[in-house]
């Protein structure tokens, strides 16, 4: 049944995914509602706006911030946070693109999804958009001593420090100089998120009128997946929203882009504080203007292209890119970007030189040239489309619900008028892409068109400036110089009087109830754990789990490293990365990628550690190949999982050699993206062997080593020395006891019984002892403090408590969002200006870390995290807050995955210890926690004397902010 203020346009079923499409248009307003229909309790929901910034001063990202800090509904001060608290939601977020913003949510009770769709709804419809939120939020001016109108002026806000996180990444300024030249008319050519140095512009009339004009129903989608029927959620939208709205204003747009009548050249910058050398450190990357992303032929076109070009090691230009001498390694903008109204394409070159920017453009469009002419093989486009049908058949939902997915991948066509069935209800146009590539001018033709001859082609030449960061730093204190010296004695009291207010209000105590909640009699009594059964086929054990993956077979082989030398133990995390890129099979690497994409979804290894669940000072390591195939290819990646692991072979030294220049770029882009990450690992390092191991293979001194071993394998002989010692490694790995894990449908395990007993049949039993790797011996806590190149601050606390298994580990866990609630959050991000700060439990290994994430401050952070804990101690908890807190805790516990992921965890936990029954333990526990249980773990176990603490910062912050009890390195 329609709702009557609605208007259906369109019902279709999609068999591929179990679901019937609805498209609905409001009859007054003309909001759009679109409706996925499935048998399925986790129920999602989005509203989006196509939000149009014609400047980079962020008034799209500041306003998603905003407007979750308070409605004419809910007039608390920070709406969203608190119902984080007050939620059992599986997602909860909102997201700022380059032309679009979107409020979602997942959940799988109906009453959390009615009280967070009510917060939502008002919160994107009627904000408060209060002055000082907005100041907090955005951008505004403070004197560095708030009550002294003599000292400096300085820049504080959320987004501002936010952004100068973000642009603090080459990736990040590579990709906004390409979009800034391809698109010099729309909306594109600026920064969405905001350029730091426009951020201050921003005026709070600016941002009131962005709203009225974007956030209106008529510019509005309404997107929903799950068992609730459409015509309920239209009840609320018309009762809550709509029932406000008298008239169709008309939806926002945005043109095609003007084109170029020829390629450009164009060159920028990007900072590299302090550096000596800046050899090889410039990025080359052309990018192409294709066709309209809502146009369904055209996007199928554009992937078939990208996946020929790009899908592997041996698709053509990713060949090249990989072999090139001119550079390092790829570009990380090389792809299909289809996020926006106009398809772009990008490839290109990390790691080179400005000299080398002509031959690299000719490289790429020689090879371009080529394929113009040549075509592929046959079997390449026949790998694409089955990557196609992979991805498409795939239930997904381990990093995101499954339904909200969906809906994301609909909203950009649908934003810029396309069909919201035709997005989804692939399964004709699919038939008709196969049909369109049997013609063998079919890819010559795209290559053509969209590359060769297409005239709107922009090349970017981005290199290192050593000093742009402190210019930037001058140039904004002589702006803050200026501003002060404009100001009379009455601006200069109005800041400090802002200053106050907002301190006030930061520490006003809203009334919670205003705010729907859950309590805790609305957790489920218990959680749905997938079980397993062994049949071990000759010595080799098998764990079966059946799982509802529409006909996707998932395979593991997982074994127990031995102990071996550290110069092999180092070289493990190296070892995964290149495992599966090289050849096997008797197959050289190109082949091998080739035929990995025939017949699977890809390979992956990785080497998996906890500590034991019932004593920190054992731990537990695996290492894992995995692969995912359809049921038909089920016995060819069992084969194939075979081969990597028994066939690899290191003699290509050349692909060895493109594959650590890809890791040290990769692992150097990521230091300002999870720089807090890498700062609790340095603080952890000494306290227990997961912690020092996992530092050892993946933080800043893993970064470092790898930065050397990159440099070292251009000497004479150390190529060969490092493959040597691969494949030492290899067959240490290649003779220790394992088991395979098997995730699938019932229906076809019976045809796959007798191929895993051929292919495996020989394995040797599982031991029954654990890995035999060791850390060696620990130094206890310590201060480290890294130096890289960044505006902001990442700083970490960590403490050493106890294992899973341990009656006090779920209060820790609890503890952690008790005081991120109650404390931190307000301390670091609203007073202190970081954009994420927290703490938590690490039940891996067994540390209780603190941390802030793109934060301004440094040492009054760390002061925070112990005022934090003596807020705790000092009065008496909160039952409301600490409710709260269990609530969270119990969320994320039940928080589901997809089929496949769910049996793949519980088999996991189950290596590890964690059973059943101790997981269900572990949850009832966390809904008994008392608040003298929070106090007594703050004096058991988070004094300061036994606290390992990290930081990663700039140079200069870390000579003047940090004491001498620090150990100072630079990456």
């Amino acid at each position: 049944m329609t709702h009557p203020d609605f208007e259906l346009l369109r019902r279709e079923p999609v068999t591929a995914l179990k679901l019937t499409v609805e498209s609905y248009r409001h009859r007054i307003t003309g909001a759009r509602h679109v409706h996925l229909m499935a048998d399925d309790p986790h129920n999602a929901f989005l509203v989006a706006f196509l939000t149009v910034p014609l400047d980079s001063s962020g008034v799209a990202h500041i306003l998603e911030h905003t407007a979750l800090c308070g409605s004419q509904r809910y007039p608390v001060r920070d709406p969203f946070f608190m119902m984080l608290r007050r939620s059992l939601s599986t997602f909860m977020n909102a997201f700022t693109s380059s032309d679009w913003t979107a409020y979602p949510f997942a959940t799988q009770s109906r009453k959390d999804f009615d009280n967070l769709l009510r917060v939502y709804l008002d919160a994107a419809f009627f904000p408060n958009l209060h002055a000082l939120d907005f100041a907090q939020e955005g951008c505004r001016v403070e004197f560095a001593d708030p009550n002294d109108p003599k000292t400096d002026l300085v820049f504080k806000g959320v987004v501002y420090n936010e952004m100068k996180g973000a642009m603090s990444s080459p990736a990040r300024v590579l990709s906004h100089t390409l979009s800034e030249q391809l698109f010099p008319t729309t909306t594109y050519h600026f920064n969405s998120g905001g350029d730091p140095e426009e951020i201050p512009s921003l005026t709070l009339e600016g941002l009131k009128g962005f709203h009225a004009r974007h956030y209106h129903p008529s510019n509005a989608i309404f997107m929903t997946y799950g068992d609730i029927s459409a015509h309920e959620h239209q009840t609320r939208f018309q009762d809550l929203v709509l029932s406000c709205f008298h008239e169709n204003t008309g939806a926002s747009s945005i043109p095609d882009e003007v084109r170029h009548s020829a390629p450009l050249r164009v060159e920028g910058t990007y900072a590299l504080d302090g550096a000596d050398e800046i050899q090889g450190k410039t990025h080359v990357v052309l990018g192409w203007l294709l066709g309209r992303s809502m146009e369904l032929e055209t996007l199928l076109n554009a992937h078939v292209l990208n996946g020929v070009l790009l899908d592997n090691s041996s698709s053509p230009l990713l060949k090249l890119l990989e072999t090139s001498e001119l550079g390092a390694s790829p570009s990380s903008l090389s792809g299909l970007d289809d996020s926006g109204r106009e398809l772009v394409f990008a490839c290109g070159l990390e790691g080179s030189e400005p000299e080398h920017a002509d031959a690299v453009e000719q490289e790429i469009l020689d090879l371009l040239e080529r394929v113009s002419r040549e075509g592929v093989e046959p079997e390449r486009l026949e790998s694409v489309l089955h990557q196609l049908e992979l991805s498409r058949r795939e239930i997904g939902g381990d990093g995101m619900p499954y339904g909200l997915k969906l809906l994301l991948n609909a909203l950009t066509p649908v934003l810029h008028g396309g069909d919201p069935v035709t997005a989804l209800a692939l399964d004709e146009a699919l038939v008709a892409l196969r049909e369109r590539v049997k013609d063998p001018d079919f890819i010559k033709g795209l290559a053509r068109q969209w590359l060769v001859d297409n005239p709107h082609r922009v090349r970017v030449v981005l290199t290192p400036d050593p000093i742009l960061n402190a210019r930037r730093a001058e140039q904004e204190a002589e702006r803050l110089r200026a501003i002060r010296a404009a100001m009379d004695d009455a601006a200069r009291q109005q800041v400090m009087e802002q200053a106050r207010a907002l301190m006030a209000r930061q520490e006003l105590e809203d009334d919670p109830e205003i705010l729907p909640r859950l309590e805790l009699g609305d957790i489920p009594d218990d959680i749905a754990i997938p079980e397993g059964t062994e049949a071990p086929l000759g010595q080799l054990p098998v764990f079966w789990f059946k799982a509802a993956t529409n006909r996707l077979v998932y395979q593991q082989y997982v074994l127990d490293p031995p102990a071996m030398p550290d110069e092999l133990l180092e070289l493990l995390p190296i070892f995964s990365t290149c495992l599966p890129e090289v050849g096997c099979g008797g197959r050289d690497y190109l082949e091998t990628q080739a035929h990995q994409s025939a017949i699977s979804g890809g390979i992956a290894a990785r080497i998996g550690m906890r500590s034991s669940v019932d004593d920190l000072e054992r731990f537990r390591a695996v290492f894992c190949i995995s692969g995912k195939a359809l049921s038909r290819n089920q016995h060819a990646l069992s084969q194939l999982l075979k081969d990597t692991i028994d066939t690899a072979r290191f003699d290509e030294w050349t692909r060895l050699r493109e594959l650590v220049a890809q890791m040290r770029s990769s692992a150097e882009m990521r230091v300002t993206e999870n720089g807090h990450v890498l700062a609790l690992s340095a603080a952890g390092a000494g306290l227990n062997a997961v912690a020092a191991l996992n530092d050892r293979w993946g933080g800043m001194l893993a970064v470092r080593r790898l930065k050397a071993l990159d440099k070292a394998l251009d000497e004479p002989g150390e190529l060969a020395a490092f493959a040597g010692r691969l494949e030492a490694l290899r067959e240490v790995l290649r003779q220790a006891p394992g088991r395979m894990l098997i995730v699938g449908e019932e229906e076809d395990f019976a045809n796959f019984t007798d191929g895993l007993s051929r292919t495996w049949g020989g394995r040797e039993r599982v031991s029954d002892l654990g890995g035999g790797i060791s850390a060696g011996p620990l130094v206890g806590p310590e201060r480290h403090a890294w130096a890289t190149v960044t505006t902001v601050n990442f700083c970490a606390r960590v403490h050493k408590t106890v294992p899973y298994a341990h009656p006090d580990a779920p209060v820790l866990a609890v503890l952690g969002l008790y005081l991120k609630n109650g404390y931190l959050h307000r301390a670091i991000r609203e007073r202190g200006g970081a954009y994420g700060g927290g703490a938590g439990y690490d039940s891996d290994s067994g540390l209780f870390r603190f941390y802030s994430y793109r934060d301004p401050r440094l040492e009054e952070t760390l002061v925070d995290f112990e005022r934090s804990i003596e807020w705790l101690t000092s009065g008496k908890a909160d039952a409301r807050a600490l409710e709260e807190a269990i609530l969270g805790v119990a969320g994320l516990i039940d928080r589901p995955g997809s089929p496949a992921g769910e049996s793949k965890r519980a088999f996991h936990d189950a290596l590890y210890g964690r059973l059943p029954e101790v997981r269900r333990s572990f949850r009832k526990r966390v809904l008994e926690v008392t608040g003298a249980d929070l106090r007594r773990m703050a004096e058991t176990y988070l004094s300061p004397v036994g606290a390992g603490y990290g930081v990663v910062t700039q140079a200069e912050m870390m000579e003047k902010g940090l004491g001498g009890d620090w150990i100072k390195r630079t990456l």
